[in-house]
């Protein structure tokens, strides 16, 4: 039996021990890795096939497409720009799965802070299939208000992002 592949967490944020957790995968026949990955780590394409992301920028240049260490900025969820920086980069390879995640942050009172681990991963699985995973772990007293919301807006929110990502790389 063939195991699937999993995120890889840093121990501050493995799931469940955060103030909110989601897990999104879809799971499609007659798509690689390589074609979602492309509209992945490409912002400039996901306010066309995401609308629950906005003002994405790269204060320090760079952009828009993702890669290891990069820092930007992107709103979404009704919080203002969340300061991002990815920390892990890996483009899908013969054997070996897709890793991106970044870490993003938003400054200010207890009432206001956040941190997140946001990780996605994009694998090849037999058959022309493609298997796109994607987590978060959220720490801070507004993920305890989303986290309590029902029905939970991260959750349904990163659902409609997977499948737009789907749709744009089926294109």
């Amino acid at each position: 039996m063939a195991t699937q592949n999993a995120i890889n967490w840093p121990e501050k944020y493995l799931p469940g021990t955060g103030d909110n957790f989601v897990s999104n995968e879809v799971i499609v026949a007659g798509l690689s890795a390589a074609a979602v990955w492309r509209y992945l780590v490409d912002t400039a394409e996901w306010e066309g096939y995401y609308d629950n992301v906005a003002d994405i920028s790269f204060p320090q240049d760079g952009g828009p497409e993702l890669k290891n260490d990069i820092r930007f900025s992107f709103g979404t969820f009704g919080f203002p720009p969340l300061d991002a920086h990815v920390v892990e980069f890996q483009a899908p390879a013969e054997g070996f799965p897709g890793r991106l995640s970044w870490t993003a942050k938003q400054d200010g009172g207890p009432e206001e802070r956040l941190d997140v681990l946001h990780a996605w991963l994009v694998e090849d699985l037999p058959g022309s299939r493609v298997r796109v995973l994607t987590q978060e772990t959220q720490i801070g007293e507004p993920a305890a208000a989303l986290a309590n919301e029902r029905p939970n807006p991260m959750l349904n929110g990163h659902q409609v992002w997977l499948d737009g990502l789907v749709r744009a790389a089926s294109k």
